[in-house]
C-alpha cells in the first residue's frame, strides 16, 4: 500500500507545483495583459470612471465626454459627426480605437506618465481628475469648406480626398476623406449596436472607413510633371528652354503613341518648358522623361518624399496616422534595362506611379516654401485636464529639402502660370498669388478618369499661406478643373481662418 500512496502523493505534489507555477506566471507575467484586456469588464468600468479629455480645433471640442446614468459613467461624443471622422477616429467600448483617439489615448484617458502628478493628487483628495486635452492644428473654416465642397462637388464624384497644410510649418489645416462616416454609433455603450454599426461601415463597398487623404494611393496624372520638371531644371533645362513636343509621340520599342489631352495642346514640334507645364504637354514630358532617364526621375521623386515607409501624421516626434508610401513603380524590362515606354508613361504620372493626396500637398508646399518641405503634423498642443499646464507644444521642423531655392522659384513661376494661363484658372484667389498643377489620371479602360489638383497660395509679400491637394476619384471629364476650384475654396478658407499652428 505504501508504494501506491507514495505515487499518489508525488502526483499531488506535482499538480500543486504546476498550479503554484501557473499562479505565479499569471501574477508576474500576465497580470498587466489581463488587466488591460478589452474583455476585462472591470477595467472598462474603471476606465469610464474618468472623464476622457477633449480633442479640439479652433477652440471647439469635436471629441468630448458626456456624463451618463449607466454603469459606464461617461459617453464619448463627436459633435462634428462625419466632418472630422478621419482625423479624430473613434474610441469605442469594445472595438479598437482609431485616429487621434488611438495615438493620444494615454493622454486623453489620463493614464499618461505626464499626468502622474494628477493621479497622485487624486489619491489624497479623493477626486477623479479627467484626461488631458489635445489641441489640433486644423482650421475649422478650411475643414468645413473641404468637407462641404467634396460632398457637393460638381462632377458627382462619390469618392475623393482633400488635405491642406501650412507650407511654413507643416501644420495640417484640413483633412477630409470622402465618403465619410458618423463615428457616434461606433461608441455606443451597447456593444451590439456598436458592432452592427461597424460591420455596416466595414462592408460598405464605397469604403467610408478608408482614409483616402493619407492611406490610399492612385496614379497622380500630370501633377507628377512637377517632379519631372524639377529633375529637368537640375539637369540644365531652363524655363525658356525649348523641348521636343508635338501632337503625338511613340516611345522607342512601343507601338502605342502618347498624345495630348486635346489637339490644341502643344501641337508644335518644340515648346518651352514653362509652356509645357502651363499647357500640360504629355508629349513634351514623355520625351523629356526618357531623355533624363529613370534613375533621375525616381531619385527626384524620392527626394520629394516618394518611397518613404515610416511617415506618420500626429505629433512631430510620436506615432500618428500612418501614411501610405507613394511609389514611382517599375520602369524596367525583364532583363533589368529601362523600358522607354514605361518611363514615358511614368513621366506623365501614369504606368505604375502612385501617390497619396498628402504627398501631392507636400510637393506643392515644398515649391511654395523655397524648396524646404516641413514635416506634417496634426497635434498642436497637449493641455492638462484643468488646462493650466502644457505638456507638449509643436515646434515645426524640416523633413527634407527636395530642391534648391532657385529650382523652387522656377517651379513656382511655372505653377503660377498654370493657374493664370492654363488649366488651373479655377483656383485663382483675388489678392493672392496662386500656383498649381492639374492632373487627369486614367483609372481603368471602363472607368472614368481621376481628377487631381496640387497648389499653393502666396500673400502679397510672397509668403506661402496654404498648400493643398484635392483628388476626385473617377470624376471623369472636368474632374481636374473641379479639383482646382475646390482647392481654391479650401485655401481661401484657410487664409481667413488659419487655425492652430
Amino acid at each position: 500500500m505504501n508504494a501506491p500512496l507514495r505515487r499518489v502523493g508525488v502526483v499531488v505534489m506535482v499538480l500543486f507545483g504546476l498550479l503554484f507555477a501557473n499562479l505565479n506566471w499569471i501574477q508576474a507575467y500576465k497580470a498587466d495583459e489581463y488587466r488591460t484586456s478589452d474583455y476585462n469588464g472591470r477595467v472598462q468600468v474603471a476606465e469610464y470612471e474618468r472623464r476622457r479629455g477633449n480633442i479640439e480645433a479652433g477652440g471647439t471640442a469635436f471629441a468630448l465626454s458626456k456624463e451618463t446614468d449607466g454603469e459606464l459613467k461617461f459617453q464619448r461624443a463627436y459633435p462634428g459627426g462625419a466632418r472630422y471622422a478621419h482625423i479624430l477616429g473613434y474610441k469605442p467600448v469594445n472595438l479598437a480605437e482609431t485616429g487621434i483617439e488611438k495615438f493620444e489615448n494615454d493622454f486623453l484617458a489620463g493614464t499618461s506618465d505626464a499626468l502622474i502628478a494628477n493621479r497622485v493628487k487624486d489619491m489624497f483628495t479623493g477626486d477623479q481628475s479627467g484626461g488631458g486635452n489635445v489641441l489640433l492644428t486644423v482650421s475649422k473654416g478650411a475643414q468645413n469648406t473641404a468637407f462641404e465642397q467634396l460632398r457637393n462637388n460638381r462632377v458627382d464624384a462619390a469618392k475623393g480626398a482633400a488635405i491642406a497644410v501650412d507650407p511654413r510649418t507643416g501644420a495640417v489645416q484640413a483633412l477630409v476623406s470622402m465618403p465619410s462616416f458618423d463615428p457616434n454609433p461606433l461608441v455606443s455603450h451597447s456593444t451590439n449596436e456598436a458592432t452592427a454599426a461597424y460591420n455596416k461601415l466595414e462592408q460598405d463597398p464605397a469604403g467610408p472607413l478608408k482614409n483616402r487623404a493619407l492611406g490610399e494611393v492612385l496614379p497622380p496624372g500630370s501633377t507628377f510633371k512637377i517632379v519631372v520638371a524639377a529633375a529637368a531644371l537640375e539637369s540644365g533645362v531652363g524655363q525658356q528652354t525649348r523641348i521636343p513636343a508635338g501632337a503625338s509621340w511613340t516611345p522607342p520599342t512601343s507601338g502605342t503613341p502618347i498624345r495630348n489631352a486635346a489637339p490644341s495642346i502643344c501641337p508644335e514640334d518644340e515648346v518651352t518648358l514653362i509652356n509645357a507645364v502651363t499647357e500640360s504637354c504629355n508629349t513634351g514630358f514623355a520625351q523629356m522623361g526618357v531623355r533624363l532617364g529613370a534613375d533621375k526621375i525616381k531619385e527626384k521623386a524620392r527626394q520629394f518624399g516618394f518611397e518613404q515607409e515610416d511617415l506618420t501624421v500626429g505629433q512631430l516626434n510620436e506615432a500618428g496616422h500612418p501614411v501610405a508610401a507613394s511609389r514611382t513603380g517599375d520602369m524596367q524590362n525583364p532583363d533589368g534595362s529601362t523600358d522607354p515606354a514605361a518611363l514615358a508613361q511614368s513621366s506623365i504620372g501614369q504606368n505604375n506611379v502612385r501617390m497619396t493626396p498628402l504627398q501631392g500637398a507636400l510637393i506643392a508646399a515644398s515649391v511654395a516654401n523655397g524648396g524646404s518641405q516641413m514635416r506634417p503634423y496634426l497635434v498642436r498642443q497637449l493641455l492638462a485636464p484643468d488646462r493650466t499646464t502644457s505638456y507638449y507644444t509643436a515646434k515645426p521642423r524640416e523633413l527634407r529639402q527636395p530642391v534648391s531655392g532657385q529650382v523652387a522659384k522656377d517651379l513656382r513661376d511655372m505653377m503660377v502660370s498654370v493657374v493664370e494661363n492654363g488649366s488651373g484658372t479655377n483656383a485663382q484667389l483675388r489678392g493672392y498669388t496662386v500656383g498649381g498643377k492639374t492632373g487627369t489620371a486614367q483609372s481603368a479602360p471602363d472607368r472614368p478618369d481621376h481628377g487631381w489638383f496640387i497648389g499653393f497660395a502666396l500673400d502679397k509679400n510672397g509668403t506661402p499661406v496654404s498648400a493643398v491637394c484635392v483628388m476626385l476619384e473617377q470624376a471623369g471629364p472636368g474632374g481636374s478643373a473641379e479639383a482646382a476650384r475646390i482647392a481654391g475654396q479650401i485655401m481661401r478658407a484657410a487664409i481667413a481662418d488659419p487655425g492652430g499652428r
